[in-house]
Parts: C-alpha cells; structure tokens; sequence
C-alpha cells in the first residue's frame, strides 16, 4: 500500500438503505486523486457508535495518513460521527468557543435572511460546537456545522457534513493548508484513448504488457457493449511530484499504447 495514503469512511443509515447515494465518495476521491493523493480505501457504514469507532482505529492502525469522514455532524440525536470518535480515541467532549462562535454566526445570518424563525442557540445548535478535545473547527460556508480536523498517530483526521454542497464548500475553502500540507504540491493527470474495438478481451494483451512496461502508470479499459461500432476507451492516468514528471510518464506510454496497437491493426480515433 502507498506511503502517505488516505482512506474515506462515508457515515449514514440512509446510504445503506438505499436513500441517498453516496455521491461524497465520488467527489472526495476525484479531488485528492487530482491534488496527487492516493484513496486506498473507502468505506460505508451505519450510524453505530461501536462500529464508526472501530473502523476508525483500524484505519488508524493501517497507517493512513489522512481520514475523511462524512456524514453525522448536524443537529439530531442520530449525528453520531463525532461522540464517537471522541470514545473511540479516549477523548471528551468539550463545546469550543470557536465552533460555537460558527454556529452562532451562520444562525444570525439565516435569521436576518428570514430562513430560521430565531438566532438563538438551542441544544440542539450548541451540539454542533461540541467537539472531541484538541480539535480544531472548520468554517463551513454553506450550512451551520462545522468541519473538524484531530490530529491522532500521526493522521489527519477529517470530519466532513454529509450534505455534499457543506463538504465541498469546506474541503475547497477551509482546507487548503491542510491540504498542501497531507498532498504537497503533487499533480495527476490522465489521458483517455479510444480505439475502434468491441472485444476488450482483444486488447488484454496489450493492455497487460503496457502496465507491465510502465509501473507508474495506471491503465484501464473500458468497455460498455459489443458491436462492429463500439468504441473502447483506454485510460492511463499517473500522479507524481509535478506536472512536467507526469505527463512525461503519460507521454511514453501513450506512445507505446498506439505502437501496439497499429502493430495489431486496431485503430486509434
């Protein structure tokens, strides 16, 4: 497994019931792949105490060096992630002047803005600043609850909300530093090739000697039905540490890809 990798841990009844689709997931690995991240692992689970803490100290014992959760950071007495996450790391929990200033913060606007009948903070608001001690809040530009960075082993572990537009709203404009600091200035890039193919199992053995001859570069075919007009698409992708490394790595294999297969007469489009 790579150094330095990171795993998802996506939180939510719903998204095992079938209710929601896990859309976070998708988009979270899309982001750290292209900032030169390495996902190892993503995970569903349920709202369970026992369960989210278990996953997490396993993830911690695998070495990652990052976690995201999403998902059980709102107002309900089914938000769960962060309690326990707390338990799971022998932490309490503390309500932090900062996070609550936040949560009071994004309830005055929505007061003003006649969205919410009053700006007070209720104990179901103040849950939303209550946080594992020794973590930090993250602004969240969208909805009320913050996001939340601990920092435990050696891992950054970080709590997203479960409504994609709160996630994304945090991981671009809260995350930044943190970002840079757990991917560095790493970059990713791919490139997508389609050749007049409807059998994918003919080009397997290009496709195979190509990974083989290139390590660094991950190579796949797609293919969605057979047929004389089916075009198969054939993505290459590499991270490394700058855009010259990578497209680079990119270059060559694209390069090989084509000679192997005008060598067996499929043709590129």
């Amino acid at each position: 497994m790579s150094a330095g990798f990171t795993e998802i841990i996506a939180i939510g009844n719903e998204l095992l019931i079938g209710d929601v689709q896990d859309t976070n997931t998708t988009w979270l690995c899309k982001r750290i792949t292209g900032l030169g991240g390495f996902v190892a692992r993503a995970t569903l689970i349920r709202d369970e105490p026992a369960t989210i803490g278990e996953l997490l100290l396993a993830t911690l014992r695998r070495g990652a060096a990052a976690i995201f959760t999403t998902g059980g950071l709102g107002p309900t007495a089914d938000d769960l992630t962060l309690p326990a996450i707390a338990a799971a790391l022998g932490r309490p929990l503390v309500e932090l002047p900062a996070a609550r200033d936040m949560v009071q913060a994004t309830y005055t606007r929505l007061a003003r803005a006649g969205y919410v009948a009053h700006d007070r903070l209720t104990d179901e608001r103040r849950k939303m600043a209550v946080l594992p001690a020794g973590a930090e809040p993250l602004f969240n530009p969208v909805g009320a609850a913050p996001g939340v960075v601990l920092r435990e082993s050696g891992a950054a572990i970080i709590c997203l909300p479960g409504v994609p537009e709160e996630l994304q709203g945090i991981f671009e404009q809260s995350l930044g530093p943190l970002l840079r600091e757990l991917y560095g200035e790493g970059f990713y890039d791919e490139r997508i090739i389609q050749v007049q193919s409807g059998d994918e199992s003919a080009l397997a053995p290009v496709v195979n000697r190509l990974a083989a001859g290139h390590p660094q570069v991950y190579v796949k075919s797609r293919a969605k039905a057979y047929g004389p007009d089916v075009r198969l698409r054939i993505t290459l992708s590499a991270r490394g540490d700058g855009r010259a490394a990578v497209e680079a790595l990119l270059e060559r294999a694209a390069g090989d890809l084509q000679r192997e297969l005008a060598a067996i007469g499929i043709a590129v489009m």
